[in-house]
């Protein structure tokens, strides 16, 4: 019987080790991806990042360690580890890691 998304649980353990920051890169796994959300794990360099982009469907971004500067359109926020954002879809953003970074993200499928 395949797995409900709405009633089934994932645990996802010892990612700190199996996604280490890379030097000079920015690297991603996906950690769930079903019906009801996808949700993937970014590690960035210092000075790596995300050029501007849109998602088609909302997102949360959670800064997990280091420091990112997010910038929705032409407003630029200063992540510290813990600080999270909601964007809803087709809303442009792009991201630069201040210092080695892990940040998750959440997108959501369903409303």
């Amino acid at each position: 019987m395949p797995a409900d998304p709405l009633t089934d649980h994932v645990v996802v353990t010892g990612l700190r080790e199996a996604l280490p920051v890379t030097p000079a890169a920015t690297t991603s796994r996906a950690l769930v991806d079903n019906d009801a959300v996808r949700i993937v794990m970014f590690t960035f360099d210092t000075g790596e990042r995300l050029t501007e982009h849109t998602a088609s469907m909302p997102a949360v971004l959670t800064l997990i360690e280091g420091a990112m500067d997010l910038a929705l359109g032409e407003e630029v926020h200063a992540l510290e580890p813990g600080d999270c954002a909601y964007l809803p879809a087709h809303a442009p953003h792009s991201l630069e890691a201040r210092s080695p970074s892990r940040l998750s993200l959440l997108l959501l499928r369903r409303a």
